[in-house]
C-alpha cells in the first residue's frame, strides 16, 4: 500500500497502469503514459487524450513541460551534437 500523500504527489489513482522496475536496490514506479493525438482547434494544434482520462493538472503539465527541456537540453549538450 503506497500512503495515500505520496499517491497524490505522484498523481497515482485507483485502475491506473503502472510500469514497475527494479534499479540498484530501488524499485521505481510510474504511471504508463496514455496515447494522446494531435486536434486542431481554431489555429492551433492540441493534444487530445483518449475518452474518460482526467485532465492533467497545471502542476502535471509543468512537469512534463520540464521533462521535454531538459531531454532537448541533454541532447544539444551531448558530445557529437
Amino acid at each position: 500500500m503506497i500512503p495515500k500523500a505520496l499517491r497524490q504527489r505522484a498523481g497515482l489513482r485507483a485502475g491506473m497502469d503502472l510500469h514497475l522496475e527494479y534499479h540498484e536496490g530501488k524499485i521505481e514506479i510510474e504511471p504508463v503514459r496514455q496515447p494522446v493525438r494531435l486536434v486542431r482547434r481554431g489555429s492551433r494544434l492540441a493534444l487530445a487524450a483518449p475518452p474518460g482520462t482526467r485532465p492533467l493538472t497545471h502542476g502535471q503539465v509543468n512537469q512534463i513541460l520540464e521533462e521535454i527541456r531538459e531531454g532537448r537540453t541533454r541532447e544539444t549538450t551531448r558530445p557529437g551534437s
